[in-house]
Formats: structure tokens, C-alpha cells, sequence
């Protein structure tokens, strides 16, 4: 399991004073209001920022990190992710998974058949869309609806599901 869980990209700087618009990634962008820090993730290591401000403009946030005072401070982390603790992650509600949790899982079907690895999770506006790569290079997209989710072992990294009629149809 991962240990950091990305909730951001930094996108741009803004204006002049070290302020930097994020995409959020989480599903609960006023989260940013509540954190004290995040990590950079530079690709070479971590870096611990420390929040300084946060604001909202459209569907971006953004942030005002302590000690970062100009736009020549920060602009060399544009692109790159913002990180979270898992002990700072928000709790997850039953049946919720994080989707770094679900990435590479073995999906298998209620009949004990190897259906392939899950490799990308979509979300759409009614349920999200697990897409699994079959041995065959092949892709299956699977509502994660109970209907078909039936078990998800984190720890075991399997997901077992029921295939509903018409989804192996080409």
C-alpha cells in the first residue's frame, strides 16, 4: 500500500508572491482548508510544505506555502503532485476505497476465473468504471456497483466480482 496519497497538481503559479494554482484530485476539494502540510513530490523525494493560505477560484485552489515568497521560488514545481500522509488522508466510509488501493489489483469472478488486473479507474457522474486488462491485452470496463463489485481485499490486493450478462459481449 501506498503511504502517500496524491490530493493535487500543482497547474501554474499565481501572481507574484508565491502562490501556486492547484487541480485538485480529491473528491473533497474544501480539504485543502483543513490541512496544515503536504509533500511535493519533486520525483527525486518529498518535500514538506507547510500551508500558509489556501483559496478557491473556479475549479482550482490556490495555495501560499510558508517560506515561498516569490514566483522564482515556486515555479520550478509546476507540474509536479502534492501528497498526503495516509494518517492525513480523510477517512474512508464502508465499501470506499482509495484508487491507489485498487491500481494492480487481481480481479477474479464469482466462478474463481482470472478475469485480469485492474488497471485504471473512471469516474463518471453515476458510479465510477473499473477498466481491467484480461492476459489477452484485452479491456473489460465493470460498474463498481454492488450488482457486480462483490469484494474488494486491499490487503490481498484481489477483487472478486459477478460479471454481469452482456458486459463480455464484443
Amino acid at each position: 500500500m501506498e503511504d502517500y496519497l496524491r490530493v493535487g497538481v500543482i497547474s501554474s503559479t499565481h501572481g507574484i508572491k508565491g502562490e501556486v494554482k492547484v487541480f485538485p484530485t480529491t473528491d473533497d476539494v474544501q480539504r485543502f482548508q483543513k490541512l496544515k502540510k503536504v509533500f511535493l513530490d519533486t520525483g527525486k523525494a518529498y518535500v514538506e510544505l507547510e500551508i500558509g493560505g489556501v483559496k478557491f477560484f473556479k475549479n482550482q485552489v490556490i495555495l501560499k506555502f510558508k517560506g515561498y515568497d516569490s514566483i522564482n521560488e515556486i515555479e520550478k514545481y509546476k507540474g509536479m503532485d502534492l501528497l498526503v500522509s495516509r494518517e492525513d488522508a480523510i477517512p474512508l466510509g464502508e465499501n470506499e476505497n482509495f484508487i491507489v488501493d485498487l491500481i494492480d489489483m487481481t480481479v477474479e469472478t464469482d466462478e474463481g476465473k482470472i478475469l485480469g488486473t485492474l488497471i485504471d479507474v473512471l469516474q463518471t457522474g453515476a458510479n465510477d468504471v473499473y477498466v481491467v486488462k484480461t492476459k489477452e491485452q484485452k479491456e473489460i470496463l465493470l460498474p463498481a456497483i454492488r450488482d457486480c463489485i462483490l469484494d474488494v481485499n486491499v490487503e490481498e490486493k484481489r477483487m472478486r466480482v459477478h460479471v454481469l450478462e452482456g458486459l463480455l459481449d464484443l
